[in-house]
C-alpha cells in the first residue's frame, strides 16, 4: 500500500523517535480521513486523503514543540486536517449542478416546513420537486458534502462576496464563528430536536460519537449510501432553520 511505503521511507530518513511517533499516530490519519470524506462527494477517494494526511502527520512530527503546552495528538490532528483541506481547496469538488440541486431541495424543505408546520417527509419533498422518490434520494446522495453554512450565505443581494462554498468547511472559517451566537445555537439545538428520529440519530452518531458512514450504517442496519442520504436530508432541514436566522 502507498501508505506503508511512505511510512517506510519516512522511517529511513528520520530518527527512531520521530518515526515511532508517526507509526503510532498513523491510525489518527485514517480516522480523520474517514470522518472528513463523509462530507465530500463520492468522487473524493479516502486513500488520497490518507496520503495527504500522512504528510501532515510527518510535518507535525518535525515541527512539534513539547514546550508549547499542547499535546502532540491535538497538534497533529490540526496539521493532518489542515493538509487534507489544503489539498481539497485545490479542486472544485462539487459540480455546479449538484450544488444547484441541493439549493432546490433546501428551498423545497423550507417551503414545506412553513406550509405543514413540521418536517416534511422525503416523499413529500420529492413530490414538490416533481421527482420520483429514488431520484430525489439519489440527489441527496450526490450532494454528500453539503454544508450547514457557506460563505455565500452571507452575501448581499448583489452577490458582492466571493463564492467560497466550493471548498470543504474549515472549522476555523469565519462563517462558523456565527455558531458562537447564543441565538444561533438555540435555533440549531431546536432544529436538531425537530429532526425525524433516524436523521437525529445519524447526526448524533456522526458529530457526537464521530462514527463514519459505514459504522453508522452498521448501527442503523442500512447501507452507507442510505446514511449519506439521511445526513444530506438532515442538513437540508437545518439549513431551512439557518435561512430564517440569517434573514433576521
Amino acid at each position: 500500500m502507498p501508505t506503508q511505503r511512505a511510512l517506510h521511507l519516512y522511517r529511513k530518513t528520520q530518527n527512531d523517535s520521530d518515526s515511532d511517533r508517526v507509526q503510532q499516530h498513523a491510525p489518527l490519519v485514517k480516522k480523520i480521513a474517514y470522518h472528513m470524506v463523509a462530507r465530500l462527494p463520492a468522487s473524493v477517494e479516502v486513500d488520497d486523503l490518507i496520503q495527504v494526511g500522512l504528510m501532515g502527520l510527518m510535518e507535525a512530527t518535525r515541527n512539534f514543540d513539547p514546550n508549547a503546552g499542547v499535546q502532540f495528538e491535538t497538534f497533529a490532528a490540526q496539521r493532518i486536517r489542515g493538509a487534507m483541506l489544503d489539498e481539497l481547496r485545490s479542486a472544485d469538488w462539487m459540480p455546479r449542478q449538484t450544488r444547484r440541486n441541493m439549493r432546490e431541495i433546501d428551498a423545497a424543505v423550507h417551503k414545506l416546513e412553513q406550509e405543514y408546520g413540521r418536517a416534511p417527509l422525503e416523499a413529500e419533498v420529492a413530490k414538490s420537486l416533481d421527482l420520483p422518490l429514488d431520484e430525489y434520494q439519489q440527489r441527496l446522495g450526490d450532494a454528500r458534502g453539503h454544508q450547514l453554512l457557506y460563505y455565500d450565505d452571507f452575501d448581499s443581494e448583489d452577490g458582492s462576496n466571493d463564492t467560497l462554498d466550493q471548498f470543504v468547511a474549515d472549522h476555523s472559517a469565519n462563517p462558523l464563528e456565527a455558531m458562537s451566537d447564543a441565538g444561533f445555537r438555540k435555533l440549531l439545538v431546536a432544529g436538531l430536536d425537530l429532526l425525524p428520529e433516524r436523521e437525529k440519530l445519524v447526526m448524533a452518531l456522526y458529530y457526537d460519537e464521530e462514527l463514519n458512514l459505514k459504522e453508522i450504517g452498521a448501527v442503523l442496519g442500512v447501507s452507507e449510501s442510505r446514511v449519506s442520504q439521511l445526513h444530506s436530508q438532515a442538513i437540508a432541514r437545518l439549513r431551512s432553520k439557518v435561512k430564517d436566522w440569517l434573514a433576521r
